[in-house]
């Protein structure tokens, strides 16, 4: 048994308790009046008063208890009755399919239809609501902790195995129909148009002239490997007997050029690499150039390799299995961090209007589009399931939620019909005995 039923079944035996000790307390003062007015004729004026209140009692108890019961069943059984009282018995059953239309259509037009929702959201900040949510400690904590219980889970259920099999077979298989090219051009066009290439070009220059700076010695020995390689190490190493340290110069001149290009932005090495970037980024935007053929080549020769797909198997193996000791560790790292990043996260939407006021419309576009979409399926799904009710559970079901009080309905034709009475016949003695 339900909660809802332990809370409402005893109220409903209860009320049923108290509508029959009414109704039968109000026929026993009928008959109970008739027998003293009998026997009490000195006092039958004022018996009959009363006895019209215990009369109206049991009749208005009487209806009220039709009322009540030929709402769930046919109280009359397998009696012949007229067919305007059988078609007026058992109104929630016969009336179940209208019922769960009616239901559906109510839902449709109160809730889920695109007017009703555009009107509902468009005036609430629901970017602002998520992200005072978020920046609650308390709430992105149970986020964090419901993430920690569940992800170790997943991963328990996933072998190394289907980690592999999926790779193989889902994400390679994405990853080779994709012809990364555009991708590839669309991302050096972002970082074309907002300079981040500037600011990783200057943070390389000063990495790169640090360490020359600091480490000669690495430097000098990185500038030896480069003239073996380009076979002029014998030469260097004999201007070095004359006098000439090749290496150092070298190393000097490339030092010069860093400094000069991180003192000029308009250097025109800088230029060029900008100037090549950009031509890159209108190769790769042509699906049929060269540069494009070679990049989706060397895409598809890579997923070719089983030995790159061992590894890449391999790596997400090993990072899902990381992840789910770190969150399984009462200190982890991974929770800590993220615990903070929505934290960062609603507290950053809190602060900015102009992205709420886009999330916002997302948000009222996609829930407009859904209701369009799926507000059809949703109400039919209700009616559908609503006609699947077994009768005798739904009428329980409706008895125990609101049983009681209609059955204290009863209770209340009996008390309402006793004063009635009581009145009727107070003025039936002053009629009588007055006038």
């Amino acid at each position: 048994m339900s909660s809802a039923e332990e809370i409402h079944v005893p109220s409903l035996q209860r009320s049923k308790y108290f509508a029959t000790m009414a109704l039968i307390i109000a026929v026993v003062s009928w008959i109970g009046l008739m027998v003293a007015a009998h026997f009490l004729p000195e006092y039958k004026w004022i018996i009959h008063i009363f006895m019209l209140a215990a009369e109206a009692g049991v009749v208005g108890g009487l209806a009220d208890w039709y009322a009540v019961t030929v709402l769930f069943r046919n109280p009359f059984g397998k009696m012949p009755l007229p067919k305007l009282l059988r078609d007026h018995t058992e109104i929630i059953p016969r009336n179940k399919a209208r019922i769960a239309e009616s239901m559906g259509r109510f839902v449709q037009e109160n809730f889920l239809s695109p007017q009703v929702v555009q009107r509902s959201l468009q005036n609430a900040d629901l970017s602002l609501a998520v992200g005072e949510w978020l920046a609650n400690p308390k709430n992105n904590k149970q986020v964090v902790q419901m993430i920690q219980h569940t992800v170790p889970r997943i991963f328990e259920f996933v072998s190394q195995d289907q980690i592999a099999h999926f790779v193989q077979n889902n994400s390679v298989q994405w990853v080779r129909s994709t012809k990364i090219n555009k991708l590839a051009s669309e991302m050096l066009r972002a970082v074309l148009e907002n300079d981040f290439h500037q600011d990783v070009l200057q943070r390389g220059l000063d990495l790169a002239h640090e360490w020359m700076v600091s480490h000669p010695e690495e430097a000098r020995d990185l500038s030896r490997k480069l003239f073996q390689e380009l076979g002029v190490w014998k030469l260097a190493k004999g201007a070095s007997w004359i006098g000439i340290d090749v290496q150092q110069r070298t190393i000097d001149s490339l030092i010069e050029k860093v400094e000069s290009m991180l003192a000029n932005p308009e250097h025109p090495w800088r230029q060029d690499i900008e100037a090549t970037t950009h031509s890159l980024m209108l190769q790769l935007a042509d699906g049929n150039s060269e540069a494009s053929q070679r990049l989706n080549d060397g895409k598809d020769a890579l997923l070719d390799s089983p030995q790159v797909l061992n590894f890449i198997s391999g790596a997400i193996a090993i990072l899902c299995d990381a992840i789910k000791t770190d969150l399984m560790q009462e200190d982890s790292g991974i929770a800590t961090n993220l615990q903070a990043a929505i934290q960062q996260l609603g507290e950053s939407l809190i602060q900015n209007e102009k992205v709420r006021q886009v999330l916002n419309e997302k948000m009222v576009g996609l829930a407009i589009n859904f209701s369009e979409q799926y507000s059809d399926k949703i109400i039919r799904y209700i009616s559908e399931r609503i006609h699947e009710w077994d009768s005798r559970e739904m009428i329980a079901k409706i008895e125990s939620e609101v049983g009681g009080d209609l059955h204290m309905i009863r209770v209340n034709g009996v008390i309402v019909g006793a004063f009635i009475g009581l009145a009727l016949g107070v003025i039936r003695a002053i009629v009588e005995n007055v006038l």
